[in-house]
């Protein structure tokens, strides 16, 4: 089992930039696929970016492609969301997950993960 605690929300204005962390117990953080959601208020909880065991593959949500980049650090059971050009639509709490199987097909499904953090909220001014 996996405990996750994500930081480094807040507010910031439009066009600026936060980077988030999720942090992982455990000795077995490099088997787990990672993966960062977001839901804001009346949405369903939707995907945002997911990083491979050996961060060889990234996967970007549409909306976020380009601006946002994932990354992961095995040897300090850490995962970053980088976020650049924000805009007000990026406004939601994100969660990072962790999934077990490496080879999941609906990596872009919150149902595929296994473990979740508590969330950060992300608040972008206009």
């Amino acid at each position: 089992q996996v405990q996750l605690v994500e930081s480094g929300g807040g507010l910031v204005q439009a066009g600026g930039s936060l980077r988030l962390s999720c942090a992982a117990s455990g000795r077995t953080f490099s088997s787990y696929a990672m993966g960062w959601f977001r839901q804001a208020p009346g949405k369903e909880r939707e995907f945002v970016a997911r990083i491979s065991r050996s961060s060889g593959s990234t996967a970007y949500a549409d909306a976020v492609k380009g601006r946002f980049t994932i990354s992961r650090d095995n040897a300090k059971n850490t995962v970053y969301l980088q976020m650049n050009s924000l805009k007000p639509e990026d406004t939601a709490v994100y969660y990072c997950a962790a999934d077990r199987n490496p080879t999941s097909v609906a990596v872009t499904r919150a149902y595929v993960y296994d473990y979740w953090g508590q969330g950060t909220q992300v608040t972008v001014s206009s």
